[in-house]
């Protein structure tokens, strides 16, 4: 059964998106976020509504907030759509 997104489910997804997916988080930050020469990014919080992103840009920390499409009903929501978003970043990214 998969929990509310509440500020320990957000700790929980973000500890392991930046321990096992950081290079998806970078392309969250440049795809989504709209920010360039990302070198490194840390998924800071999530919440239904999107997530929060402080990316390494030029040797600076850069705050970024990128919004979902549609607000996020659960935990499982929020993995199938964090799937969904690099999925279609790596896409646009090879594209251009």
């Amino acid at each position: 059964m998969a929990d509310p997104i509440t500020p320990a489910i957000s700790d929980r997804i973000c500890q392991h998106m930046n321990d096992d997916h950081a290079e998806a988080i970078a392309l969250y930050a440049t795809v989504y976020g709209g920010v360039a020469n990302v070198s490194a990014a840390h998924l800071e919080a999530i919440d239904p509504q999107g997530m929060d992103i402080t990316a390494t840009v030029n040797g600076r920390a850069t705050s970024v907030r990128v919004a979902f499409d549609r607000q996020l009903k659960d935990s499982e929501d929020a993995h199938q759509t964090l799937i969904a978003m690099v999925r279609q970043a790596r896409t646009q990214g090879t594209a251009g």
